[in-house]
């Protein structure tokens, strides 16, 4: 279309006479081109006179090629056979045209062979690509879904949100973290905090256990603060099925990304930042602005148009209480892996602890609060629990009395140490006098 105007559009001059159109049109033909799409070089006066005629009534849209009638149809194949093959096609992606064609062939679904580039405009007509076919078999369908009952389903996120003061002369940003429950659209527990670390994110889960009942499933992004080891570690021993959604794929988590846009619509603009002091000003007015405004608005997600704080206390009877006998506060707790020295010391960020005498030389499991700043640390072995580990004031141990059983060693080997001696002497003595 573009190189058809090039050629004419010159000829359309309305200034421009007969005389002179017939001229300029004899030279154009006796000159060479590249065409595109082409292999022709030259451009006869009769199809420079049409293109001028169909320019000037038209319009450079008139100078479009016209494709073939029978575009996209095969010559080779009838239309019945090509259905067959197509449907073929589709309903097993992971074959390649020819070798679906052939097992067409053997089943007697087809009788003749076509040649592979008649199948190959065939696919390439259908949009049958095999990638494009595998690619569509794969694809994750985005299916709208409803949880009934509260706390079967909770899912939770993070948000960035301004900078505010952190207490100690700076500014630090604000990182809000969340769990919506999924039947009711109630925050079960949401706080802006300083970090995305996975301590946040337990803190929340252990919240919601310990006032609220028991999570049956967790539905969170594949983001840092929900990947963490002893996170799983700990949602196993408590039997919660913590799921990951796709990756790229955020239409699944919709009920806390749109929560998400309602904090920073609904509470983030109309905030002013300058008269924040700290985050507790902030969590203060967050949670006031949560529990007057949105758990107390209506919600479309939710039937009749019911609040948040509404579907929750309808539905709160079937909450599913945490067993009185587990401790939480110690299923919370940390564990790492250390190898005691001959000391009976390890070594657990960057603090020395003494272990029991018994587990030298073993390798210990040392287990901890993180949510407190605490050396209470507690030492198990082959699943006995050793007891609490001490801190070592290596000046304190200068004081400590040794075991009386180092010391009689210690006489022992001095006794023997002096009977050698003087034997030794008596034997030299003896022979000195018998020369």
């Amino acid at each position: 279309m573009d190189f058809r105007q090039g050629i004419v559009a010159e000829l359309a001059n309305p200034y421009l006479d007969h005389g002179q159109i017939k001229k300029l049109i004899r030279e154009k033909a006796a000159m060479q081109y590249e065409m595109p799409w082409s292999s022709k070089t030259t451009i006869s006066q009769g199809s420079i006179r049409k293109w001028l005629e169909v320019y000037r009534k038209c319009g450079k849209e008139g100078l479009r090629p016209k494709g073939r009638i029978d575009c996209g149809k095969s010559r080779a194949v009838s239309e019945a056979d090509e259905l067959l093959f197509t449907e073929y096609l589709r309903e097993n992606p992971a074959l390649t045209a020819i070798a679906a064609w052939k097992k067409l062939y053997a089943e007697g679904k087809l009788d003749y062979q076509i040649a592979t580039s008649s199948l190959s405009r065939i696919v390439k007509a259908h949009g049958l690509e095999r990638e494009a076919r595998l690619q569509e078999g794969s694809q994750e369908k985005s299916l709208k879904f409803d949880f009934f009952y509260p706390l079967e389903c909770v899912q939770s996120d993070c948000l960035h949100g301004p900078m505010i003061p952190d207490g100690k002369g700076s500014v630090c940003k604000a990182i809000m973290i969340a769990f919506i429950d999924d039947a009711t659209r109630r925050i079960v527990y949401a706080e802006f905090t300083q970090s995305e670390h996975s301590l946040a994110f337990e803190k929340g889960i252990h919240h919601i256990l310990s006032s609220q009942g028991r999570i049956i499933k967790l539905y969170v992004d594949n983001g840092s603060t929900f990947v963490s080891n002893q996170t799983q570690r700990i949602l196993d021993i408590l039997q919660i099925h913590l799921i990951h959604s796709t990756p790229h794929r955020p239409q699944g988590r919709g009920k806390i990304e749109r929560f998400n846009r309602t904090v920073r619509d609904g509470f983030l603009r109309p905030l002013d930042v300058k008269t924040i002091t700290g985050f507790d000003d902030l969590n203060l007015r967050f949670r006031t602005w949560l529990e007057a405004e949105y758990h107390r608005t209506p919600h479309r997600g939710l039937t009749n148009h019911q609040t948040p704080l509404e579907c929750w206390l309808e539905k709160a009877h079937h909450l599913k209480p945490m067993n009185p006998l587990i401790d939480l506060d110690t299923v919370f707790f940390h564990e790492c892996y250390r190898r005691v020295a001959k000391d009976n010391t390890v070594t657990m960020n960057t603090t020395l602890y003494e272990v029991p005498p018994i587990l030298c030389g073993k390798k210990v499991t040392l287990r901890f609060n993180p949510h407190k700043n605490t050396h209470k640390v507690q030492a198990w072995y082959d699943g006995k629990d050793y007891g609490e580990c001490r801190v070592v004031d290596s000046y304190a141990n200068t004081r400590v009395k040794r075991s009386n059983s180092v010391k009689g060693q210690f006489e022992d080997s001095s006794a023997t140490q002096g009977a050698s001696v003087r034997s030794s002497l008596s034997a030299s003595s003896s022979y000195g006098g018998a020369s």
